[in-house]
């Protein structure tokens, strides 16, 4: 057995729903992401990727079922390099990070690229195939976009409640209240802007050309640095009319993509750099699906105990914040200090293309480490109908505080 190590991360910026990058295909993202992580490492021949492994939730349209593969071909990589197409909903990315430093540490592969792509604008609407030819009656366009569809009559109802729904019971079941959500949405936006003026982006986000728009998308399209609590206040709740949860402590619908080189420590001659961070834990978790916005907890601490630490040893976070309420809870639960998550910004304010965020969560955490010198970070997601997954990083890239 070998250790996998993060090589390089990129992303392409990630626009707000119907907005900058709601023209540009599934498969031109993820290969502008792929062109833009091998940019970080010129040196290294991409004939050498022994697996790419990718992430995408719908799949229903131009994705085209194997969009990884898709994107290899289209970002002009080697015939020669294989792809295959990961799905575990909003972990997706996550889960092919996981799986190619599976592939790594047992020697199956020593290069793999991994990351994931979401347009949650081109999602199509799809319809049930009828029983027979030319039904009579009337048939029901469903969206692909976000949430359940085309429903299992034998799913039980309370597992199949909407995901706003579902945290809205997550803040019941606590309790946190709309203020402090609405307050954490508003530090989200602040850190992503800060984070952005300081640089932090800068080596991390590739550009994306946008035909009509205006010409270049080279910053997160959702970030609202002016955001106050007065102002979130005045938002109506989205799912109850007495609820907490509204479209401004919620992740917007976003489109983008990620990509992360992983590596054995034996191909960092061949990469032509040293590596960034090793990974070195990993957890997933499942519950009832209606919680799964609490299911990081227990991801994380397996993780944790996988990689031989404890949280007194993490210095870093990063959480995808699909709802601030459920980014709280477990925040709560696990007794941490909260100005050690998301200092970046996270989810709220910069987008959650579904299947892209686990790379974009890997790749911040990564260059987060090596820019404090702290020596343990971990990353996690809640993911729809119930799971969760989480990846602790040990930051290689010098002398740890």
């Amino acid at each position: 057995m070998t250790d996998s190590y993060v090589y390089a991360a990129a992303r392409t910026p990630f626009g707000r729903f119907s907005g900058a990058l709601a023209g540009v295909r599934p498969d031109d993202l993820a290969a502008l992401a792929m062109r833009g992580v091998l940019a970080k490492v010129p040196a290294f021949d991409p004939g050498e990727i022994g697996d790419v492994v990718w992430g995408n939730v719908n799949g229903a349209g131009e994705d085209n079922r194997n969009v990884g593969r898709m994107a290899v071909l289209l970002a002009g990589l080697p015939t020669s390099v294989p792809a295959t197409t990961v799905n575990r909903l909003c972990g997706s990315s996550l889960d092919a990070a996981i799986i190619a430093s599976r592939a790594i540490e047992t020697g199956d592969a020593d290069i793999v690229m991994t990351g994931g792509v979401e347009s949650m604008s081109r999602a199509p609407w799809v319809l049930p195939k009828p029983d027979r030819a030319y039904p009579a009656g009337n048939v029901t366009a469903v969206s692909t976009t976000l949430g359940w569809r085309l429903v299992n009559e034998r799913m039980p109802k309370e597992w199949t409640v909407s995901l706003g729904e579902a945290n809205e019971q997550l803040a019941e079941r606590f309790p946190i209240p709309r203020q402090r959500q609405d307050e954490f949405a508003v530090r989200s936006h602040a850190l992503a802007d800060a984070a952005w003026d300081a640089g932090f982006y800068d080596d991390l986000v590739v550009p994306v050309a946008v035909d009509g728009k205006g010409g270049t998308l080279a910053r997160d399209e959702g970030i609202r640095p002016g955001s106050t609590i007065d102002k979130l206040a005045a938002l109506k709740p989205a799912f109850r009319p007495d609820g907490v949860i509204t479209a401004g402590n919620a992740s917007p619908l976003s489109d983008g993509a990620s990509a992360v080189l992983l590596g054995s420590q034996a191909a960092a001659a061949r990469i032509g750099t040293d590596p960034l961070a090793r990974i070195a834990g990993r957890g997933v978790f499942a519950l009832d699906p209606q919680m799964f916005g609490f299911a990081p907890v227990e991801a994380v601490n397996r993780a944790l105990r996988s990689a031989g630490i404890t949280w007194s040893d993490v210095s870093a976070v990063e959480l995808n914040e699909a709802y601030a309420v459920q980014a709280l809870a477990c925040v709560d639960a696990w007794k941490i200090d909260p100005d050690t998550v998301n200092t970046k910004g996270g989810a709220i304010a910069l987008g959650h293309p579904l299947g892209a965020s686990g790379g974009r969560l890997l790749g911040t955490l990564a260059h987060r480490l090596k820019e404090s010198g702290d020596r343990w970070g971990v990353a996690a997601m809640c993911i729809g109908v119930g799971q969760a997954l989480a990846v602790v990083l040990e930051n290689v890239t010098g002398a740890h505080r």
